[in-house]
């Protein structure tokens, strides 16, 4: 066709498994060797921007489990292996969306010895539906964003050959690499792309590299070396402006409901109309899966209507639902709720939770031995976690089954950290097949996950206590102190490398030099609100006597108020405070 690149002399028509194999062997040597540059994508001037290593740790991980897996015949086949692989090991939000676009390339080869042009075509569309469907607030400038073009540009060229469509691949998640700050203000402010998306287009480079010929030995060559060149990565802290996450919660006003099932029988368009409803309904919605089963979740206000629509679409089993309102307002509804149940599926579905009194266990995700230790007093199982090194899908499914081996009946997760949060849901769907009760708490912070923890009741059933730690965690007000590690502009005002840094609720409020003073006006602006209890959980960098000249603070600002002071140990925040 007219303007359309040389196919390079050595260009592969089909991938074989060996050739699945160099790919991934591939993918990993380039993001270890590039994930420096993927952190370096991070709009919050805080050490705790780690996509990129993310992305390696879930990579590394999964070639070694894949290649100590006994040899697999024919692509699709290692494709599907390599897929359940990448799930177990995915660390962050980003290694999550990963394994689901391998998942989505997985489902489309799973039976095929050999995958032509036409085929990985398919596969990167199916890669692309399925990472959609993993998030329940998809959002464009993301490596979503990336993953759409890539599906579309990777069609218009499935009959051109099997580099053709790489190619295409490649330079359409480049140029829409290049568009998220278009499509994301927080991008454009901070002068850089979705990091996310610089992984995915990272492994388009060497399927492309692959495709050309190129056996995975060399950098460049043969018909791919301009097209082989690095993302075009803007340089990070070149904007004016760096906008923060704001967390706005301050106590659960969210839907009522989390709801919970697994669905079979249920065609991919039905599926859709589902999800479509579930949205509808309520949020955090997620319908993943596939081969005839699919993991349901949504938090409604409706229930009934919620398990309605799933039985519309297929058959649901194993129904569980979490209250996430107050107490009084749960005892209120409770037998209403669970006679419209009954009603809707019958005994079966409802046969699977337990009626009476079980004991609740805990996992905990911990940055720093000393937290670690006040969980492990508790009876939770700890998985270290911290920026850099967060917990894999894997990591926390072995935690929950250790909890339940405990004799536990159903398990609290407690990621505390949002980047984890995708790989906690994972990881309880995932146990769900072992018809293991476990059920996420979200919290933004350790001192909120400690929040929640004060209100645990192990003799208490696993939904009472989902509701009594998420309203806690909601209604704890976070913040820190920690140090500045690029320039930006923030709404605390302009910061350099080495200043100081006090964050409220996701937000970095105020900008200095002395940790005391930022420190000081940070519980000020916690307290300022009302507060009965001031929670100081000091990290290993924090200067001598920081935690109690806080404390001093504290008291002087509101002299009725409670501390608690904890050596947590943790990472990058010299101080986290939590005002309950």
């Amino acid at each position: 066709m007219p303007g359309a690149v040389p196919t390079p002399e050595d260009a592969l028509t089909v991938l074989d498994a060996a050739g699945v194999r160099r790919w991934s062997v591939l993918v990993r040597s380039a993001l270890g060797s590039r994930r420096a540059e993927i952190d370096e994508l991070n709009v919050f001037p805080v050490p705790d921007g780690d996509t990129g290593t993310n992305l390696y740790l879930t990579f590394d991980a999964a070639v070694e489990r894949t290649l100590a897996h006994e040899e697999t015949d024919g692509a699709g086949a290692l494709l599907d292996v390599f897929a359940r692989n990448l799930l177990w090991t995915a660390r962050g939000n980003s290694g999550v969306i990963l394994s689901q676009l391998a998942r989505g390339l997985a489902d489309a080869c799973r039976h095929l010895d050999v995958i032509d042009g036409p085929a990985l075509a398919i596969g990167l569309a199916r890669a692309d539906e399925r990472a959609w469907q993993a998030v329940s607030d998809p959002t464009d400038g993301t490596i979503l964003s990336v993953a759409r073009a890539v599906s579309e540009a990777a069609r218009t060229a499935a009959d051109e050959g099997l580099y053709a469509v790489a190619l295409a691949a490649l330079d359409a998640g480049r140029l829409a690499l290049s568009r998220t700050p278009e499509q994301l203000p927080v991008l454009a402010r901070a002068g850089v792309v979705d990091a996310g998306g610089a992984g995915y287009v990272i492994m388009l480079e060497c399927l492309e590299r692959l495709c050309a010929g190129d056996d995975g030995r060399v950098a460049v060559g043969r018909g791919s070396a301009e097209r082989s060149a690095r993302p075009r990565l803007p340089e990070a802290g070149t904007a004016a402006e760096v906008p923060v996450a704001v967390d706005t919660d301050a106590g659960w006003t969210g839907p009522a409901y989390e709801v919970m099932y697994l669905l079979r029988d249920a065609g991919d368009e039905a599926v859709g109309a589902l999800r479509e409803r579930l949205v509808a309904l309520g949020d955090s919605v997620l319908v993943v899966g596939g081969d005839g089963e699919w993991n349901v979740h949504a938090h409604v206000d409706d229930a009934g209507a919620a398990i309605e629509a799933g039985i519309d679409a297929g058959r649901p089993h194993e129904v569980r639902i979490t209250h996430l309102l107050t107490d009084t307002q749960r005892r209120h509804a409770e037998a209403e709720v669970e006679a419209e149940v009954e009603a809707e599926v019958g005994d079966d579905a409802t046969a699977g939770r337990r009626p009476h009194g079980p004991r609740t266990g805990i996992v905990v995700c911990a940055d720093g031995e000393g937290l670690a230790d006040v969980f492990r007093e508790a009876g939770a199982v700890v998985v270290p976690a911290r920026p850099g090194l967060r917990a894999s899908t894997g990591s926390l499914i072995e935690a929950i089954h250790e909890q339940h081996r405990r004799g536990v009946d159903g398990v609290v997760v407690l990621p505390d950290d949002d980047d984890t949060e995708l790989a906690a849901e994972a990881a309880v769907r995932a146990v769900a097949d072992d018809g293991i009760d476990a059920r996420l708490v979200r919290a933004h912070s350790a001192v909120q996950g400690i929040a929640a923890l004060a209100v645990l009741d192990p003799a208490a059933d696993v939904a009472s206590n989902v509701t009594a730690m998420q309203s806690a965690a909601s209604a704890t007000r976070h913040g820190g102190v920690t140090v500045a590690t690029r320039g930006a502009m923030t709404s605390g005002g302009e910061c350099r490398p080495g200043d100081v840094l006090g964050v409220v609720d996701g937000e970095v409020v105020v900008v200095g030099s002395d940790e005391v003073a930022v420190g000081g006006e940070v519980v000020r602006r916690l307290l300022s609100g009302g507060g009965e209890l001031l929670t100081v959980l000091v990290g290993a960098s924090a200067p001598t006597g920081l935690a109690q000249e806080l404390a001093a603070r504290a008291r002087a600002e509101r002299s009725s108020v409670e501390v608690s002071e904890i050596i947590g140990g943790q990472h990058v925040y010299s101080v986290l405070l939590g005002s309950e």
